[in-house]
């Protein structure tokens, strides 16, 4: 990608962000308070790569199995960008 449209799609990132409702952020953190609350092993797994040290090029893999056994599964390398992000939500996080 080149780094002209990369600024870009940054841009247009953050315009969004900018839109967020207020009230919104308050409702998904609700929502996560409730997820966390029903799924504690979650968070804590979460909170347990953070500490590990999640760095570029390390390999997120994600699983759903449905009711009867179906299952799909895709993976995410991360990037320098995605590193990002996660620093972001971090910050957020205070």
């Amino acid at each position: 990608m080149s780094a002209g449209r990369e600024k870009l799609q940054n841009l247009q990132a953050y315009k969004e962000i900018d839109m967020v409702n207020p009230a919104s952020i308050f409702k998904i953190k609700s929502a996560w308070e409730k997820f966390a609350s029903n799924h504690p092993k979650f968070p804590m797994f979460l909170q347990a790569a953070m500490a590990s040290g999640i760095k570029e090029d390390y390999i997120i893999e994600v699983k759903i199995t449905d009711p009867e056994g179906k299952q799909i599964c895709t993976n995410v390398k991360l990037t320098e960008s995605d590193m990002e992000l996660f620093h972001t939500l971090k910050d957020l996080k205070g």
